[in-house]
């Protein structure tokens, strides 16, 4: 089974995908400022990039929140130590426990897939955990989680408004971190929707992703 990625694949999730997406980001990473700095003591930068990064991409969303919290590198190296290792965890417990939560075949796949996609830290995280049950459970995770990670833009505007770091001068304007990595995703399924790509071009590029 191919795990290309169209338009199509992406409507048939719906529209709940999205909306849970925006559900785990907006609680986690409300979770973990609360808790961060009530319970476990940290200052609110620490707090806002663990958040950060346990709710959409890991250690590519603490760097791309770093410039707006203002944080300083030891508050960067916490918050990335946080996540990878939690991020690790999951993607070794995550197949054990679908399998428990999800015992019945292809409803595995979908419910597995989704539920991997929307709360693991990393995209390859992402991949192996999903990989470990099946083909088609992989190809959900990954679809779900780019969809996460294509929140990462909005998000590091609503944390500038909500930290009051809106900048009042050109001087002390920070440059907003654009996810480049999931604008190409959203760019490649554009291209592979479109039919304009022969499919020995498409198998080829499939079989660089099972030998990479």
């Amino acid at each position: 089974m191919a795990c290309s990625s169209s338009v199509q694949d992406i409507a048939a999730l719906g529209w709940q995908v999205l909306a849970l997406d925006v559900f785990i980001v907006a609680s986690t990473f409300t979770l973990a400022v609360l808790l961060g700095q009530r319970w476990l003591g940290l200052d609110r930068r620490t707090a806002a990039l663990i958040g950060a990064g346990s709710a959409i991409c890991g250690a590519a969303a603490v760097l791309a929140s770093a410039p707006v919290v203002r944080a300083r590198a030891h508050d960067v190296g916490v918050a990335v130590a946080t996540v990878v290792v939690f991020g690790t965890l999951g993607m070794a417990l995550y197949p054990w426990l679908g399998q428990w939560l999800w015992p019945d075949g292809l409803e595995t796949a979908l419910g597995y897939g989704i539920y991997t996609g929307a709360t693991v830290h990393e995209v390859a995280q992402v991949v192996v955990a999903g990989s470990a049950v099946s083909a088609a459970a992989a190809h959900t995770a990954v679809i779900t989680k780019m969809l996460r990670v294509l929140l990462l833009a909005p998000f590091l505007l609503l944390l500038s408004w909500w930290l009051g770091r809106v900048p009042q001068g050109a001087a002390a304007r920070q440059p907003l971190a654009v996810p480049w990595f999931a604008l190409g995703f959203l760019a490649v399924v554009g291209l592979h929707s479109s039919g304009l790509l022969p499919e020995r071009v498409v198998q080829w590029a499939y079989s660089l992703t099972r030998c990479c």
